[in-house]
């Protein structure tokens, strides 16, 4: 593939800090770089700039770390649709740490450079950049070859131009990775596995080699291998939210809270901005039974969104089960004011105030269960309790 001259290029500049990115087009303008420049606050803006048909993007230079979506997220959308996937893409990190290293080779990051950096540095990263992209190596030419081949079917061709470029260089995971991802695809999964054992044996932070051992051996029945997996691939790379919340999940269904909470927690920090996905959260806390999390989600979702106040009756059931009855009792009856037939939430009301002996607000609430469903059995015990 034959990119552009850097002077005909069109960049996308992607950072959420304002005179970061105009530092970057100055720079660019400065060594006669660029025709055109757009420019996007985060990976979110950069997504919704690039659906537009009538844009032309030639080259992306992306912040790592911003709101809403960071630069890896944006960057594996990219890799994995066809028209943007060849896009030279350069990282900018403020550190080049272990979990940065590992994002960025795994979404095929072409280049990245730390802050701060001057132009020379910009200049020479752009010009290194589309050498390798105009000039590929065999390894890459190879590897290309296995993507080409398995999308015209030929899986078979694509698994021997992948083992070629093993044989090309010994040094790099890659081309395992791919083995296995395409032995997985033909239903090999003992051949799979192998390849991304492989994978982790080259590059002990190959984070989508050991994600894909943790699904194979969970699959196996395997779970202490597959979480053993699952929790290296995280200890790399804590910020996949996707990937921690499979994690979690096979946590909670091996009983193991306490360990599953660490997982929550640690994605939240990553998804703090996220409210959907925090009520997400919140959810899977409540149905597990980790209510003082789920508490904590709902009542910062609910300060971000007070329109969502369907979240008070959530907030009040979990605060009911945690004990702390006066509390969810304040939450409930504000959740009841917006409400004339919720069932469960009068139940809830009727329970807490029968739990803390104040039977005539107890008798109010499952009356009013009874108005509704004369036929409700527990309504009816609480009821005769209370006479």
């Amino acid at each position: 593939m034959k990119v552009k001259a850097p002077k005909d290029m069109i960049f996308l500049v992607v950072d959420d800090i304002d005179n970061m990115r105009r530092s970057v087009k100055a720079m660019l303008k400065l060594v006669h770089f660029g025709k055109e420049f757009y420019e996007a606050a985060n990976g979110r803006d950069a997504w919704k700039l690039l659906q537009d048909e009538n844009i032309v993007i030639d080259f992306i230079i992306c912040d790592y770390n911003m709101p809403y979506m960071s630069g890896t997220e944006l960057l594996g959308l990219i890799r994995a649709t066809k028209k943007w996937r060849d896009i030279p893409f350069l990282m900018v990190t403020a550190e080049a740490n272990m979990d940065i290293v590992a994002e960025a080779a795994e979404h095929d990051v072409d280049a990245y450079m730390t802050k701060p950096f001057v132009t020379a540095t910009l200049e020479q990263k752009v010009i290194e950049l589309l050498g390798q992209i105009n000039n590929p190596s065999p390894f890459n030419q190879l590897l290309l070859q296995a993507r080409t081949l398995e999308e015209k079917g030929d899986l078979e061709g694509a698994i021997g131009a992948a083992t070629e470029a093993a044989k090309l260089n010994d040094r790099s995971s890659k081309p395992y990775r791919e083995l296995g991802r395409l032995f997985g695809k033909k239903g090999d999964l003992k051949k799979a596995q192998l390849c991304f054992e492989k994978a982790v044996e080259i590059n002990r932070l190959d984070v989508s080699s050991y994600h894909a051992l943790g699904q194979i051996y969970y699959h196996q029945g395997k779970m202490e291998m597959a979480m053993e997996n699952f929790n290296r691939a995280m200890e790399i790379s804590p910020r996949h939210a996707d990937r921690a919340m499979n994690f979690a999940k096979l946590l909670i269904k091996k009983k193991q809270l306490p360990e599953a909470e660490k997982v929550l927690r640690l994605v939240l920090k990553t998804k703090s901005n996220d409210i959907d996905f925090k009520e997400d959260i919140a959810e899977t806390c409540s149905n597990c039974g980790l209510m003082e999390l789920a508490v904590k989600c709902y009542r910062e979702v609910l300060k971000a969104d007070p329109e969502r106040i369907y979240l008070n009756k959530k907030i009040g059931l979990a605060l009911f089960a945690l004990g702390e009855v006066n509390e969810a009792l304040k939450v409930l009856e504000k959740a009841a004011e917006k409400t004339s037939d919720d069932i469960d939430l009068f139940m809830a009301l009727g329970n807490a105030y029968f739990s803390i002996k104040q039977l005539i607000r107890a008798d109010q609430w499952v009356s009013k269960v009874l108005r509704i469903d004369p036929s409700h059995k527990e309504a009816r015990a609480i009821l005769d309790k209370c006479l």
